[in-house]
């Protein structure tokens, strides 16, 4: 344990966004050197957007992790801790061993959490019984072992009606599985039905097109506004509540992708950084938070109305930085975040969709072509050069 308790900026959380803020702060500022903590216990680190291909077969998952101390920023005070509570008006953060942690400024990148328990009968038949989700180091092995043992039946997709990381990836494990239905000759024995507490495929028209074609191609089932309530395992069915009814719908399946329910961490939810939706609340241009000056919210963990995925972090981190530097140097707050994600829709093997847009749910492409085709360039850049960006670029703080 490190004996200062005294710090210039605390970031909680060393996951994407927590160590891309503190490279950009110390490439920007060696002043700081020494005088940042990042608060995280996780002692491995993991490339999650690649969790899609190992539950396809296609990627190793031990290629995906690499340890945190190989990651964290030379010049940061690494406390491995839990957060247990925050004292913004004191400007202080209490740890899950009682230390108490005095800042000058605070980021908040602690990430979202899985809740398991909200959906009844999954926590207990996660990786087994037919059961898989990528959302997980420990099961996504699982999926694929589910998708190349498939021999024909129900095969169900699911997705919740809370925010989640990576709003693609329930669906993107499908169309990988009917590929290989296909392939594996069961797919003619098979229906695939998708079922989200969404009320369409995709929110950004430009993209859902293209979607609902290869949906229409696959012979896919959409259940719309539909929640994953609760799995019997032992009779290998699912329980679904329309959200427009609350009618529950009971269906059987051979294998179900769970993808869980998410919120904001527990400890931010009773801090008195949450909105009343739980989530930290930032400004959604600046990343400052709303109430307290010299709090800063980035990522997953915040009410930013735009998807919570890595490429929203790559650019919501040197606008974040960029402010809070303005802010120790009693300058104006400037730089505006306009709301950028993007999420690579797999849409076979070989295929895939890049979309990319703003918070008015506009295309704000990178490339010179139209983005809402499937190609297999954009499926190369998913699998082979996103993953060298992550790791050398945006975690040394480059992009």
């Amino acid at each position: 344990m490190n004996d200062l308790t005294d710090y210039k900026v605390i970031i909680v959380g060393g996951g994407s966004a927590g160590i891309t803020v503190a490279a950009h702060v110390l490439k920007e500022s060696r002043g700081l050197y020494g005088k940042i903590a990042i608060i995280d216990p996780a002692e491995k680190h993991y490339f999650q957007p690649l969790w899609t291909l190992v539950g396809g077969g296609v990627v190793d998952k031990k290629v995906t992790e690499r340890e945190q101390s190989t990651l964290i920023p030379d010049g940061i005070v690494w406390i491995k801790e839990e957060v247990e509570d925050f004292f913004p008006n004191e400007q202080s953060i209490v740890t899950s061993s009682g230390n108490k942690l005095s800042y000058d400024y605070l980021v908040v990148a602690a990430g979202i959490q899985i809740d398991w328990n909200k959906v009844k009968g999954l926590k207990e038949s996660i990786g087994k019984n037919g059961v898989c989700s990528n959302y997980s180091f420990d099961y996504v092995d699982s999926t694929w072992e589910n998708i190349r043992n498939f021999s024909g039946g129900n095969a169900i997709f699911t997705n919740p009606n809370t925010p989640v990381k990576c709003g693609g990836a329930p669906q993107k494990i499908m169309y990988l599985a009917d590929d290989y239905f296909r392939k594996s000759g069961v797919r003619s024995n098979s229906a695939i039905h998708f079922f989200s507490g969404a009320g369409s495929i995709f929110g950004v028209k430009k993209y859902a097109d293209t979607l609902n074609q290869v949906i229409k191609r696959k012979g896919i089932e959409t259940h719309y506004q539909q929640n994953l309530v609760e799995i019997d395992a032992q009779q290998k069915k699912a329980v679904f509540k329309n959200l427009s009814t609350d009618e529950l719908v009971t269906i059987s399946y051979d294998m179900i992708h769970v993808v869980p329910p998410m919120s904001a961490p527990d400890f931010i939810k009773k801090s008195p950084l949450a909105a009343d939706t739980g989530w930290v609340d930032v400004d959604p241009y600046t990343l400052r938070h709303k109430k307290y000056g010299n709090v800063f919210g980035i990522g997953d963990c915040t009410n930013l109305p735009t998807s919570k995925t890595g490429a929203a972090i790559r650019k919501q981190a040197p606008v974040l930085v960029q402010n809070l530097l303005c802010l120790m140097n009693q300058k104006t707050v400037m730089q505006k975040y306009n709301g950028y994600t993007s999420c690579p829709l797999v849409t076979g093997y070989g295929s895939l969709v890049l979309a990319e847009f703003d918070y008015e749910s506009q295309p704000d492409e990178s490339f010179p072509f139209d983005q809402a085709k499937e190609r297999y360039s954009m499926y190369l850049l998913k699998k082979q050069v996103l993953p060298i960006v992550y790791w050398n670029g945006m975690l040394k703080g480059l992009l």
